[in-house]
């Protein structure tokens, strides 16, 4: 090992964005290190960008034109005087030819070296080096541009999993379970892969359909010292995209654990590594077999910090400024059970489609042990260019079982309104007889099938619709410029009730509606009718954004926010949305006639259809590209293609017609 110089950092550029960046300032500034942020124009507003000491705009709103450029990055570091840069993760963190720009710019690049990087950074390098140092592999073939991959997928056997070399999250991958469908999904493998990464090179590889995913958390610094933080277990996912991580596994035994931390370590020390890194493995019973080496910070790192005590971004700025770990194998126990689960805007009832938005109401909860990594605040935009990710809420607790629930109650009692996402997904996942059971392979989603969505009681619905009714009555009081000192409904003689009516968000229909009717009596009291029930009600409290009131016997408080006529209710129960009704029927109505509609804003990737044809159910018409991912448009039934509305390249709105279909005859 060659002599390494101490070279203290000063000025920290994160070449990422959102939480991750966050984080990382979070880390640097504790350690006096100044920050700098770059940004694309979707993300001049957002919170990290604010949060560094300074910032630079790298002017483009795609990842291609910003985040991957390496020449913007590399010239936003000199413009700040940056000494050093971070890559986060994504986007160019296992970039070798990022990590040499930036050392041959004179700055120090805080991670692995770009001969470990290309080494093992790339899957198929990676799983060649295995090979030779007997670290279990699956059967892998790489796929090269033009040629016929049937023989390579009938010799490794269906199913088979397509999979991106340069890049991971669940990009740019594909499971195929027969011919049919092979050529089509290697192309938008192909293509996802190329637009994440800016690597279109793919590969088959053996897919095992029930199986842990395993990883192991390594630390190297250039003085020759290596260790293993233990394991991670990443087996709950959707669209091969973890969404709930642990430490440490509940699958893992001694001997197996120290089994895999040793194949991992001998993995990393086959290429000098240094740096944080993490070796993933699928588990099968006793057996593992080794999947890839991410050369740089995972997303779930945090359930091994809380786990260990460690900050892994502060050792990784530590090992690149040139110090040694300190601390040795025996010295690194296991403390407690960490669990994160990744709050996304996305829709669990629609295959998990993403949902991108505004963020309306975001008031994460505090507590012992409770910690949320995130990207937004009140009045973000979740943006259609990047990852729907709001937010990693991570929890530790003395016991696995503990940890689940307290990170369930976390969530359901954390406030986020405005958009779709998948809270109440995450909730149910967490609290079902299997995942406590600790029974996560890899096929838990598809084979336990946790509850999507909660839908509020009508009980829940109507205690929200009394307190949005009388909560909105005492902002008007209070905001009365003449006989402002007399209560609210305050009547000489015998008048009608006051009248509001809500509607529960999503409902189609009148039948939802919730009509509140009240007057108040000469105790102050209130007596309330919701659809024709009698209630008594008493307003302790009312502030611009919250109501303390009694209903029947039973004190709650609301924290209410309206958005124009929607009114955001947080309540002991969780978040209810409702739509206050007009008092006068508007004269006019939107046409809701026909077609296929956008799910989500996004580009047309690809048009398969053509005007007139005849198409069957689940037939391929569209591909829609948004949030880095692809989306199949196809036909709900038989039918004729009557109408194609967009064109290839059009970016197209949320609800935007793409497809008129006509049955067939």
């Amino acid at each position: 090992m060659a002599d390494v110089t101490l070279n203290p950092i000063r000025r920290l550029l994160v070449a990422n964005r959102a939480e991750i960046a966050r984080r990382i300032f979070r880390t640097a500034h504790r350690m006096g290190i100044s920050t700098v942020a770059v940004y694309a124009d979707g993300d001049a507003d957002a919170p990290f960008v604010r949060e560094a000491d300074t910032a630079i705009a790298l002017h483009g709103r795609t990842s291609a034109q910003t985040y991957l450029d390496i020449g913007k990055v590399i010239d936003a570091c000199r413009r700040a005087g940056a000494d050093a840069v971070h890559p986060g993760y994504g986007f160019l963190s296992e970039n070798a030819g990022f990590a040499q720009a930036v050392i041959e710019a004179g700055l120090t690049w805080v991670g692995p070296s770009p001969a470990a990087i290309r080494g093992i950074g790339d899957k198929l390098s990676a799983k060649r080096l295995m090979q030779q140092i007997g670290v279990p592999t699956l059967q892998a073939h790489e796929l090269v541009e033009g040629e016929d991959a049937r023989d390579a997928a009938e010799r490794i056997g269906y199913p088979v999993l397509i999979k991106a070399a340069g890049g991971g999250g669940g990009r740019g991958m594909r499971i195929v379970e027969s011919p049919a469908g092979l050529d089509a999904a290697i192309a938008g493998a192909r293509r996802e892969a190329q637009s994440a990464f800016g690597n279109g090179t793919v590969f088959l590889e053996r897919w095992l359909s029930v199986s842990r995913h395993v990883e192991i958390q390594v630390l190297g610094d250039r003085h020759g010292n290596l260790v293993h933080l233990f394991e991670r277990e990443c087996s709950i996912q959707r669209r091969h995209q973890k969404i709930i991580e642990e430490a440490p596994s509940p699958a893992m035994t001694p001997s197996l654990r120290d089994r895999m931390g040793q194949a991992a370590l001998d993995a990393v020390r086959a290429i000098d590594y240094h740096s944080a890194g993490t070796v993933e493995f699928l588990l099968s019973g006793e057996s593992f077999f080794f999947l890839e080496v991410n050369t740089r910070l995972q997303v779930e790192h945090p359930v091994t910090e809380a786990i260990t005590g460690l900050d892994l971004v502060r050792e990784q700025i530590r090992i690149a400024e040139g110090e040694t770990l300190g601390y040795s194998q025996a010295d690194l126990k296991i403390d407690g059970h960490a669990i994160e689960a990744r709050l996304c805007a996305e829709n669990p009832a629609q295959d998990f489609l993403p949902s991108p938005g505004r963020v309306d109401v975001w008031q994460p909860v505090d507590g012992d042990g409770v910690r949320f990594d995130s990207g937004i605040e009140s009045g973000s935009e979740i943006a259609i260019e990047f990852d729907p990710m709001i937010a990693k809420v991570i929890v530790k607790a003395p016991t696995r079982r503990e940890a689940a629930a307290k990170l369930a109650r976390v969530l359901e009692t954390t406030r986020i309104q405005g958009l779709t996402h998948n809270r109440d997904f995450l909730v149910a996942t967490l609290r079902t007889p299997q995942f406590l059971a600790g029974d996560t392979t890899t096929d838990f989603i598809e084979r336990v099938a946790p509850a999507p969505r909660r839908d509020p009681t009508q009980s829940e619905l109507g205690l929200a619709a009394i307190a949005a009714a009388l909560h909105a009555s005492a902002l008007r009081r209070a905001g009365a410029r003449v006989l402002a000192t007399l209560p609210s409904g305050f009547r000489t003689s015998k008048m009608p009730p006051q009248r509001a009516t809500f509607r529960p968000a999503g409902a189609q229909d009148s039948s939802s509606d919730l009509k509140v009717e009240y007057v108040v009596e000469r105790d102050a009291s209130l007596t309330v009718q919701l659809n024709g029930q009698t209630h008594r009600a008493r307003v302790f409290q009312v502030e611009r954004d919250a109501i303390d009131l009694e209903i029947d016997g039973q004190r709650s408080r609301f924290a209410v926010d309206r958005v124009q006529e929607r009114c955001l209710m947080h309540g002991p129960f969780g978040d209810i949305e409702l739509i206050e009704q007009p008092r006068f029927a508007s004269n006019t109505r939107a046409d809701f006639r026909g077609g296929l509609k956008a799910p989500m804003p996004g580009r047309v990737l690809s048009i398969a259809a053509t005007e007139g044809q005849a198409v069957e159910r689940g037939q391929l018409l569209l591909v829609l590209e948004a949030m880095k991912m692809e989306h199949r448009i196809t036909a709900p039934a038989d039918g004729i293609v009557k109408a194609i509305r967009v064109a290839q390249g059009d970016q197209v709105a949320n609800g935007a017609t793409l497809v008129m279909l006509e049955a067939a005859t």
